[in-house]
């Protein structure tokens, strides 16, 4: 017991810290207003009351509060939490079983209490094991199986090293005998594949024993299965394992184990609903086995969720280990981060290494354990510490077996639950047992917790009628409680007339009662209007005026109360600016500012000295390169008046005076000892420098008096030395003598003598070297430097290398000084003391992560004394060749971020660590180093002994801004190392930016092939400048096509000799598996291959890469009319019309043609294209056929194509002829040679086509365009002109005189395609062909809208979209952030970040100053130039902040709604990341960032872009939608599939009326060739009625559209109702008989009410639905009547609507921005009903010509004059929104303001009422305290003179970034509002919103009525609709979808 109050008293002391620590952020005590004793102790701890009848301060406070306003501390309440120790049995390490200490023990805790405890766990060495494998049974599964078998003897050795009393146990499965996961055909469900048994979903073959011999034996007995799709029923088999604990043999007290091996994906919640035979119920998490182990609700049950399966594990205590292959491993992967223990392991493909695998997890699992606290009341929080307090992450704890491990727990009650006191809360939620026991224990701590709810004893005996209260009231806890017609403090006022007199609520110095902010009560009491801003006796304090720092309130650590900062404890000052503490003034030997200042307000002030200090008055040496360095020229000239400052006034300055003495202290009692060499004497001398002992006075320097000189020379070697000299000087003459021929040879004898060598000699090799730019393969150049001399001995060189000196001092590039405060980068490479290793190239390899977290925490530790230096970044290894002794050691290149004017710094600290040997603890080589910046570097080479030539790495600056020819200078400078001279000092480097001479690309940015082909023939097309050879580099790579199992990978260099312009790369394709050839739903395989290094000055062009899809089935061929329109005349021979065929040329295809509306003939036959063929024509003789030829005119239409082959878009041509003569021979020849175009010319005097067309983009929005006049007297020229993609019959038309034309105002980068026609007074001549034309790429527009995702208040997540108008291909982004003030004013420097990877569009800003608002600026760079900024500003301290996450892409997030509070925040994702390639369609996502063919594209909002999107959401019932947009006003194509319920029922009717279940799917076409509108998309709806809740609450789906702000990308979600009827008939019955209460009584019984509500809904600008809501009627509604015409006159139309379960009609053909009044009432037996009126209008964009025919696309949307404009919603944060309206054209009245009410649309929560006052243009209102996740329904009424006008409705969700229900994440605006430039410079607003709710009156099943707003600006844009049905049946294992369509 002792040993455990020990642990207690420690956990105490840890307590105190962290309740202080929970104390700190508001005073939460006064924030309660708490208005009794009780009420005031259950706000939180420390909340005290006080008593004393004469306190006249807050009551309710913190303790050191109330005393502190005057409390005596005898008179304060306060209330007290207990903790006790009821079982604590020591651990006993003998015993081989999982044990915890303590066991049992109770605590009660004060709302937001923290207390800590001490817990002991143990595992034992060898403890009790239990071991299910549960194997994939499949049959691809089969090898692994026969592996299994062989394996069983190894397998219990395995397991019998890990324990010595284990079980061993075995499970099987595959999956859902159930279509479509199994092939339920009989032969198959006998023996799917050949020796097989029949299809299953689990079975426990054999229970958990103990006998290997049974385990070995029962496994050789087992067969292989088999079912069709890939993903398995894997989760069904893991969660009955799991629960079935008597039938699986899991023992109490053991270790639990499951092995799952698999090679494929799984199924999960959700995917039971794409069964065939209907959907499935929820697992209910039970055991299902038979007596033979089988699972028997496989087909009535879903599969168990994600979530689930984590809950269930963890409840019976089973550590899943997923053994899987290679196709599914990143699978599991994802999925093993979301339990607490699970290790993943890599099988090979036959599971012959699984006992390695299972060895490795085994190691893994037992290398870490997991805490967790089970059963905690949902008031409190867990936390878990270590040892030494240290919060550990979830499963971390190290803890080794056979040995005790020591861990903290801190529990917290938590004050508040869902904005709820504790106290407050159900007795369940805040007290209970939880039990804390690591996931592998069965054992536990169980701990009582509870809250104490505390109430006050003086509550229970009152003064009854008190003196004090004046007789009139009692006195309770202090405070008078006054009895009715009393009131005032004393109850000694009352609230009779006189009481009435406002003066006595005006203060001294007052004029208003209660200062105009409260309400004045009888007896002079004020009631502040708004109490949580004023406060005070007379409301005269403003709780937002205290003083503030920093910009907050009380500086963020105190309240403001009574007009004055009240601090929290630790701070004090007016602000709360100032903390008591000192810990911020010490220094590093832990005394207060060294000694030197005074700690003031938590800073030091120190006093002044010669000195730099650091803020805590420490001299800062450091940032002087160390004490010994700062003093040297003092202490020198000081102490021998030599070196630098010897000159008298110079050596004057120095801060210090000299003390010479005899003897020096030893070098650990001082701050530093010193030794340098003066040069004057070569002696060197020898000082110490130390602190003085008084701060103020100046450093303390002793000299020693005597120096260290060399040695005198020797006089007795004079005369040897002269004799020497005269030798050499003999030898000299004889060298001149014979070598006077050869100026080297002397040299060569003159280096042989000692005098004349002059020592060793460096230099470099090489004068100068010129460069290709475009030859250039690294950014470096190597240059070597030779020494020459004795090579004995070290020599270190300095070298530094200057950009562009060839630019003289006044060029106006050098006139230009960079900003000396810019933050920019400083590459930084050292010689680690460590050798290179392979697995250090490879930055993935687990060395190189290793080395370069140590590389980085060492170097951040050093450059941290550098101001403004940010951590380094990008750091990598590598060799260096010709590096001496040293090649062999790792050379480390990273990258420094700081303030230009740091270089310097940046040298000095560099090379002397690098000296030094080390960079704080890391270890480097001395002598070499390199820093450079943008535009110079500096550095150090080391020649070793015996070393000749090394090389310097140069930098060689290269830039886009360079000039044409520029020049480094890389100059030796000095060595400060050894005694070698330098000879070559300089270098020049010349760099030559020459135009490229040929350019690689391939032709196309994607191909398909089909595996038939067998090789994928790859073009890459060369476009000469300059003739010559030339080289490229070509590689394939894997994306969802794998190596060796697709297709086999290439790669090489292609050689183009002079002349050679393509090349083909052949790219073998491999054939389908037999698994994947079964699966209906495969992944499309794709892998691309890339261009690189091209070489003699080639470039890279527009497609660098080409993504390559291989199709299952050969690509069809498109046939089609080579040319719309043919030409003839009645005198040619023959007609022929050429068709042409377009992909797969490779194989033979067939397609019919027929003849259509001619004259004289029917004509048909079949046209067979052969393999290789691409054009056959079809000729047809017209003298064959009876009749005289005359002109006519007629179609070939082609029909029919074979099975490889589809018709294309022309299928059908237009053949004129007409009367002429036959062609003269001359014309025919230059037709055949393409002189003219082969038009046929008519006597009639039609003219030729113009010749030579040529047309060459002069901009980015101008073409000019020019050609040859035809013959003839042309009048002037039609020139056609469009974008390409778009139908020609929309093209603009120029009419020009002269030949050539200015194209003007197009889109830029944008394809367009044209004709030229000249034409007389006969009329327009023929066309040319088409003429295409790229305009040039114009600077981007700016960036999507900026999203921050907070991370602290110091990091953030910064992300934009790309450009709406990209004007290019984006190539950069630059993003700018600056701190500025209140004003908008910088306060700092801007610091500049360059993106060169335009698809990485997000960055992390680390390091900002806390508190600081930024502004950052974002703009888009293309090849033409930088585009404009997109800016924003943002404090982050302001923002929540939410955990950094990179989610799988999110689609339909799926909650367990039944987990604990512990998954309440848990999030799984149903995506392609967790699906193989065959997973079922439910749920699904494909495409979720705009790629189309491996490339990045997201231009889809400008013309002349693509991009595909596809989206599925899906829920029951099931909905998906796809999308593709073409860019530049072209087709818009969007597929929706939809399943729902159809059906009829008004407010109260529960039966189902012609209703029934309907099945369709809907393609959606949009082009310009039709239009037409239906209901399936409803645009805009405006709600006219006189009861607002009429409408019931919507339950079931939610449905809601939005564009993210990030990527411009649709996102949607489906938000899971009730899976059955909600509302009971004895609520329906109570809003009938509600109704009948609020019925006119003036109408005749059984005669219909008028319609409550009338419902415009816009299908488009000429068509409308109109809905209304069943009136109550005592008798049967027999039917309607909709009456409608013109406001300003006309025809009155009627629409009889006979069936009565029909409360809608569709009205098409109405006149666009035309007024209509409209009329709905009802009939029955007795009569007619009063009508319901409402006036609407469809506003749309007509054309100026035909003001009544809508402009086809142009945006629409409804309006009456009498209701406010459009609700556009825009998200402020996760719980805000704004919503904004325009005001009423023509309101009933004078507006007085808007009342908008706000309710959640499926129910729940009140109903909230807004009041607007005003009458603006466009009025906005922000709402808060939202929901994420949730729907609403907002509406917004007008109030005028005449009351209030009709209802505008809109329903929005605030959808959270990753979808899930709990998250904080992020927001996003829900509406998107934008303006595009088009080319006519029209500007168009943008509003998106979806709504899918279902109906809640369907009976047994869910429905879903869908209607969607959508505003559309993307040009000349109409609607065709095209229903498809689609039959499927099963063939062979095989699922064929058949589609056929019809027009609607």
């Amino acid at each position: 017991m002792g040993r455990w109050m020990l642990h207690l008293l420690s956990g105490l002391g840890l307590l105190v810290v962290l309740s202080t620590y929970c104390h700190a952020e508001a005073n939460y005590c006064f924030a309660a207003r708490a208005k009794s004793c009780s009420e005031c102790l259950q706000a939180g701890i420390n909340c005290t009351y006080c008593s004393d009848e004469n306190f006249n301060g807050p009551r309710c406070d913190l303790y050191k509060n109330i005393l502190s306003h005057g409390c005596s501390a005898a008179l304060t309440i306060t209330a007290k939490s207990a903790m006790s120790t009821v079982k604590a049995v020591g651990i006993n390490t003998s015993i081989k079983k999982s044990q915890v200490y303590p066991q049992l023990m109770t605590m009660s805790f004060l709302p937001g209490e923290t207390r800590v405890m001490d817990m002991e766990v143990f595992a034992p060495d060898k403890g009790p094991l239990d071991l299910y494998i549960l194997m994939d049974f499949s049959n691809s599964m089969a090898d692994d199986l026969d592996n299994l078998k062989r394996m069983g003897n190894k397998l219990a050795e395995l397991v019998g090293q890990l324990s010595d009393d284990y079980t061993i146990g075995f499970g099987k499965f595959v999956d859902k005998v159930i279509e479509p996961q199994t092939d339920m055909r009989p032969a198959k469900l006998k023996q799917p594949w050949p020796n097989s048994d029949p299809p299953f979903s689990f079975q426990n073959v054999i229970k958990l024993t103990g006998d290997e011999r049974e385990f070995t034996s029962k496994l050789q007995k087992e067969r292989i299965s088999g079912n069709l799709d890939a993903p398995e029923g894997g989760f069904d088999a893991i969660l009955q394992a799991a629960v079935c604990k008597d039938q699986i043999g899991w023992r109490n007290h053991s270790t639990h184990l499951l092995v799952f091996s698999t090679e494929s994906a799984f199924h999960y919640e959700a995917d039971g609903a794409n069964v065939l035979s209907g959907i499935l119920k929820r697992n209910d998490e039970s055991c299902h086995l038979d007596a033979n182990g089988n699972y028997t609700e496989d087909v009535h049950q879903d599969y168990p969720s994600i979530p689930t399966l984590i809950r269930v594990l963890g409840k019976h205590n089973i550590i899943p280990i997923f053994a899987v292959t290679n196709h599914s491993y990143s699978y599991y992967e994802k999925l093993q981060a979301y339990f607490p223990i699970a290790e993943v392991g890599l099988l090979q493909e036959d599971s012959s290494n699984i006992l390695q695998v299972m060895g490795t997890a085994f190691k893994n699992i037992r290398s870490k354990m997991s805490i967790r606290a089970e059963y905690a009341p949902k008031a409190f929080k867990t936390e878990f510490l270590s040892a030494a307090s240290q919060t550990v992450e979830y499963g971390a704890f190290n803890f080794t077996p056979g040995h005790i491990g020591k861990l903290k727990m801190a529990i917290t009650a938590q004050r508040m639950i869902s904005d709820k006191p504790v106290c407050q809360v159900e007795q369940e939620e805040k007290e209970g047992t939880m039990k804390v026991k690591p996931t592998t224990f069965n054992s536990g701590v169980d701990i009582r917790a509870s809250v104490v709810c505390e109430t006050c004893e003086c509550e229970k005996t009152p003064d009854i009628k008190a003196s004090k209260c004046h007789r009139n009231g009692d006195l309770v806890c202090g405070q008078c409680r006054c009895y009715n017609g009393w009131q005032g403090k004393f109850c000694n006022c009352s609230a009779g007339a006189s009481a009435k007199d406002t003066s006595q609520c005006i203060g001294p110095g007052m004029t208003e009662p209660c200062s105009g902010r409260g309400e004045c009560l009888p007896c002079g009491n004020c009631v502040c209007y708004n109490p949580e801003k004023y406060e005070g006796e007379y409301c005269q304090y403003d709780r937002t005026s205290c003083q503030r720092f920093g910009g907050f309130l009380c500086n963020a650590h105190g309240s403001c109360i009574m007009g004055q900062c009240t601090c929290i404890e630790g701070w004090e000052g007016s602000a709360c600016e100032c903390p008591k503490s000192n810990q911020t003034c010490l220094d590093s030997k832990g005394g207060v500012c060294s000694n030197r200042g005074k700690c003031v307000c938590g800073r030091c002030e120190c006093p002044h000295s010669g000195f730099e200090m650091t803020s805590t008055c420490e001299p800062n040496f450091q940032a002087q390169l160390g004490a010994c360095e700062s003093t040297r020229n003092c202490a020198q000239c000081k102490a021998w008046k030599t070196g630098k400052l010897k000159a008298e006034e110079d050596c004057a300055k120095c801060p210090f005076e000299v003390e010479m003495v005899d003897e020096l202290e030893e070098r650990e009692k001082v701050l530093d000892s010193c030794s340098f060499r003066d040069e004057d004497d070569d002696c060197t001398y020898h000082y110490t420098a130390d602190d003085p002992k008084v701060p103020t006075e100046a450093l303390k320097v002793k000299v020693l008096k005597k120096k260290d000189c060399p040695p005198a020379s020797l006089l007795w070697l004079l005369p040897l030395i002269l004799f020497l000299l005269l030798l050499l000087a003999l030898l000299a003459l004889c060298c001149w003598k014979y070598c006077a021929c050869c100026k080297g040879c002397l040299q060569s004898c003159l280096a042989l003598l000692p005098c004349c060598r002059r020592g060793r000699m460096v230099g470099f090799k090489e004068d100068e070297y010129l460069l290709r730019q475009s030859l250039l393969t690294s950014d470096h150049l190597d240059t070597p430097m030779v020494r020459t001399g004795p090579p004995k001995g070290t020599d270190v060189v300095r070298w530094k290398v200057t950009d562009n000196v060839h630019r003289g001092p006044n060029h106006p590039q050098a006139l230009i000084k960079p900003n000396p405060k810019e933050t920019i980068q400083f590459p930084i490479s050292l010689r680690l003391n460590r050798l290179f290793s392979e697995n250090l190239s490879r930055p993935e390899s687990r060395d190189a992560e290793q080395l370069r977290k140590e590389v980085s925490d060492n170097l951040n530790e050093v450059y941290k004394q550098i101001p403004g230096a940010q951590k380094v970044q990008k750091t990598a290894f590598r060799m260096q060749r010709n590096a001496g002794k040293r090649q062999d050691y790792t050379i480390m290149d990273t990258v420094l971020s700081a303030p230009r004017s740091s270089y310097p710094d940046i040298v000095k600290l560099t090379e002397r660590n690098v000296q030094s040997g080390n960079f704080h603890d890391l270890k480097v080589v001395p002598g070499y180093y390199t820093v450079a910046t943008d535009r110079e570097a500096a550095g150090a080479v080391e020649f070793q002994e015996g070393v000749e030539s090394v090389d310097v790495h140069v930098p060689l600056f290269t830039k886009d801004e360079d000039d044409d020819k520029k020049q480094l200078q890389v100059e030796a400078t000095d060595v400060p190392l050894g005694i070698a001279e330098i000879g070559k000092r300089l270098v020049n480097i010349t760099i030559i930016k020459e135009h490229a001479s040929s350019v690689f690309s391939f032709l196309q940015p994607a191909y398909t092939y089909s595996r038939q082909d067998g090789v994928a023939n790859i073009p890459i097309s060369r476009d000469i400048i300059e003739d010559g050879r030339t080289q490229v580099t070509y590689r394939t790579r894997d994306l969802t096509a794998k190596d060796k199992k697709d297709y086999i990978t290439v790669e090489g260099d292609l050689t183009y000799g002079p002349g050679e312009t393509q090349k083909t790369v052949p790219v073998r394709l491999l054939e389908l598996g037999e698994k994947d050839g079964l699966l209906e739903d495969k992944q499309v395989k794709q892998f691309v291959m890339d261009l690189s290094n091209p070489r003699q000055g080639a470039k890279l062009g527009r497609y660098p890469r080409t993504t390559i899809t291989i199709a299952d089935q050969p690509e069809p061929s498109v046939m089609m009319f080579k040319k719309g329109t043919q030409n003839f005349t009645t005198s040619d021979p023959t007609y022929t019309i050429p068709v042409v065929r377009t992909r797969n040329p490779d194989s033979p295809a067939t397609v019919k043609w027929r003849t259509k509306k001619a004259q004289r003939f029917e004509l048909s036959g079949p046209l067979k294209f052969a393999p290789g063929e691409t054009e056959k024509n079809i000729v047809i003789d017209p003298k064959a056929h009876p009749g005289p030829i005359q002109p006519e005119t007629f179609q070939l239409e082609l029909f029919d194509p074979s099975s490889n082959a589809s018709v294309g878009e022309r299928k059908t041509t237009l053949v004129n002829v007409t009367d002429g003569a036959p062609k003269s021979p001359d014309v025919a020849q230059m037709q055949e040679r393409s002189f003219i175009s082969q038009k046929a010319s008519s006597p009639g005097g039609l003219l030729l086509s113009p010749a030579n067309p040529k047309a060459k983009a002069t901009g980015p929005r101008s073409i000019h365009l020019n050609w040859d006049p035809p013959s003839g007297n042309p009048a002037g020229y039609k020139v056609k002109y469009w974008i390409y993609g778009d139908p020609e019959k929309d093209a603009q038309v120029l009419d020009v005189k002269t030949p050539q034309a200015e194209l003007t105002n197009l889109y830029p980068y944008c394809d367009y395609e044209m004709r030229v026609c000249a034409y007389n007074a006969m009329g327009d001549g023929y066309n040319t062909d088409i003429i295409p034309c790229q305009t040039l790429e114009d600077v981007p527009g700016e960036p999507g809208r900026l999203a921050f995702n907070v991370i602290s208040p110091t990091v953030t997540q910064l992300s934009w979209a790309e450009p709406a108008e990209t004007n290019g291909n984006i190539t950069a982004y630059e993003v700018i952030y600056t701190p500025i003030d209140d004003d908008m004013k910088p306060v700092g420097a801007a610091k500049k970040v360059k993106i060169d990877n335009p698809k990485k569009r997000m960055l992390l800003i680390e390091n900002l100053q806390s508190a600081q608002t930024y502004q950052y600026k974002v703009r888009a760079k293309n090849s033409v130039g930088w585009g404009p900024f997109r800016d924003a500003t943002i404090n982050l301290a302001s923002q929540p902040a939410r955990p950094l996450s990179i989610p799988i892409i999110p689609d339909v997030p799926i909650v367990d709604a039944e987990a604990g509070d512990e998954y309440d925040s848990y999030l799984m994702y149903s995506n392609e990341v967790l699906k193989s390639p065959g997973s079922s369609k439910t749920p699904s996502v494909s495409g979720d960032d705009y790629t189309m063919n491996g490339k990045w594209e997201q231009n889809f909002l400008f013309p002349g872009g693509s991009a595909t999107r596809n989206l599925s959401a899906s829920s029951s019932p099931m909905s998906t939608l796809s999308s593709n947009y073409r860019g530049g006003a072209g087709s818009f194509t969007t597929e929706t599939t939809t399943t729902y319920m159809s059906g009829s029922g008004g407010a109260r009717r529960l039966d189902m009326i012609g209703g029934g279940v309907h099945t369709s799917e809907v393609i959606m076409r949009k082009r310009s060739e039709n239009r037409g509108y239906t209901d399936e998309n409803i645009r805009d709806s405006i709600v006219m009625g006189d009861v607002s809740s009429k409408f019931p609450d919507l339950g079931g789906f939610g449905y809601t559209g939005m564009q993210s702000s990030s990527q411009s990308q649709f996102s949607y979600s489906l938000s899971q109702g009730p899976r059955a009827r909600t509302q009971s008939s004895d609520v329906n019955e109570a809003l009938y008989n509600l109704d009948r209460v609020l019925q006119d009584a003036r109408l005749s019984p059984g005669v219909p009410d008028t319609p409550s509500r009338l419902v415009f809904s816009a299908l488009g600008p000429t068509a409308l639905k109109v809905s209304w809501q069943e009136p109550h009627c005592e008798k049967d509604i027999l039917g309607y009547c909709v009456l409608y015409q013109l406001l300003n006159g006309g025809d009155v139309k009627r629409i009889n609507v006979t069936n009565p379960a029909e409360n809608s009609v569709i009205i098409q053909d109405l006149l666009p921005n035309h007024s209509y009044l409209f009329k709905v009432k009802a009939q029955s037996q007795e009569g007619w009903g009063p009508e319901r009126e409402g006036v609407i209008t469809i506003e749309s964009a007509v054309d100026p010509k035909s003001p009544l025919s809508p402009m086809p696309g142009s945006p629409f949307t409804l309006s009456t004059p009498s209701a406010p404009g459009p609700l556009v919603f825009t998200a402020l944060s996760p719980d805000s929104l704004q919503l904004s309206w325009e005001k009423p054209r023509k309101p009933n009245g004078d507006i007085l303001g808007y009342v908008v009410t706000c309710e959640q649309l499926h129910g729940g929560g009140d109903v909230r009422s807004f009041q607007v006052n005003g009458n603006s243009a466009e009025t906005s209102l922000t709402v808060p305290n939202l929901t994420e996740n949730v729907p609403y329904k907002f509406k917004v009424q007008a109030r005028t003179t005449q009351g209030f006008g009709p209802e505008r409705e809109g329903i929005i969700t605030i959808e959270s970034q990753d979808g899930g229900a709990l998250s904080q994440y992020s927001s996003q605006s829900m509406t998107r509002r934008e303006v595009f430039h088009m080319p006519t410079e029209v500007s168009t607003r943008t509003n998106v919103s979806h709504t899918m709710l279902n109906d809640p009156y369907f009976s047994g099943t869910d429905g879903m009525m869908m209607t969607t707003q959508h505003t559309e600006s993307s040009g000349m844009v109409t609607r065709q609709i095209t229903k498809e049905v689609v039959q499927r049946s099963v063939m062979g294992g095989t699922t064929v979808t058949k589609k056929m369509f019809y027009e609607s």
